[in-house]
């Protein structure tokens, strides 16, 4: 089945030539109710960011509705304004609906407390408003970290060298999430911050589901959402991107661990990511979800 994109957003072109997608107008002729996933996008480089989730969630084979979300309270200069105007919507447009799944991006802003954060206040909101209007939500890198803060007052803690580079990590116990994954899971991570361990396994309403030597809790459930630490969603040359960028910027940073050959990114984590999204899609979000939203 489809995933339901406008057509001349940037991913449609993209995604048609590897994956499934149909239009919204011919998707408004079959008699089928498909998913709806809301996607709040946090990084400033959205267009990126948008094609790097929507392809994930497109290997599914259930029809899925997308909607595109961005803060009002703060506006990056990264994406066109036009960008933002024709394909996202602000949360007081959706406030009064229901979703059957949503994502929570990252965010490049770990060196902020919480509520320093210029549009921490508005994403309480979105974070309160998905914890009741929504069947599942899946957390991304510091958006995980946000949503253990605000909902189990886990606190972030910072690492002593950013953790950069795709890692492996064993599974601490079984759960559908997590079905036809291999025994080495790789995702990859990009943060100067990790969760506090003590607080995360005093904590009985979460089950930490992936664990890594060097990341550490990376994929933790609580009863309908999932945290992940890291960054699944990545595509071959975002690390790479990053490594450059800070090189440029003069700023200390490593190669990014297990992730180049004579300076060439290997994609190693793609099978584990789409497993991830599509059994999240099919056992969190699909199976759960009501017929009438």
């Amino acid at each position: 089945m489809p995933l339901i994109i406008p057509d001349d957003i940037p991913a449609f072109e993209i995604l048609a030539k590897s994956a499934f997608v149909m239009a919204n107008k011919r998707a408004q002729t079959q008699d089928i109710r498909p998913l709806r996933v809301l996607v709040c996008n946090l990084m400033p480089t959205k267009i990126e960011t948008e094609n790097q989730i929507l392809s994930l969630l497109a290997n599914s084979p259930l029809q899925v509705e997308i909607t595109l979300l961005a803060t009002k309270s703060y506006v990056g200069k990264n994406t066109p304004l036009s960008h933002l105007r024709r394909f996202y919507v602000n949360f007081e447009d959706v406030q009064k609906q229901r979703f059957d799944g949503a994502i929570v991006t990252g965010a490049p802003i770990e060196h902020l407390k919480f509520e320093e954060v210029k549009y921490w206040k508005e994403l309480v909101s979105i974070m309160q408003f998905l914890d009741t209007n929504c069947t599942s939500t899946m957390y991304l890198c510091w958006g995980a970290m946000a949503g253990l803060y605000y909902f189990y007052g886990i606190n972030k803690t910072p690492l002593k060298q950013k953790l950069f580079g795709i890692f492996p990590h064993t599974k601490v116990c079984e759960d559908a999430l997590l079905n036809g994954l291999d025994e080495l899971v790789k995702i990859p991570h990009s943060r100067h911050c990790h969760i506090n361990q003590s607080q995360l396994s005093n904590n009985k309403a979460l089950t930490t589901l992936l664990k890594g030597r060097s990341s550490g809790a990376s994929v933790i459930k609580d009863k309908k959402n999932i945290f992940i630490l890291g960054h699944p969603e990545y595509a071959r040359d975002t690390l790479l991107n990053e490594y450059q960028r800070d090189l440029d910027k003069g700023l200390a940073i490593a190669t990014p661990k297990n992730y180049l050959k004579n300076g060439t990114p290997i994609l190693s984590w793609r099978s584990s990511a789409s497993v991830l999204f599509a059994n999240w899609l099919n056992f969190y979000v699909y199976q759960s979800t009501p017929y009438k939203l």
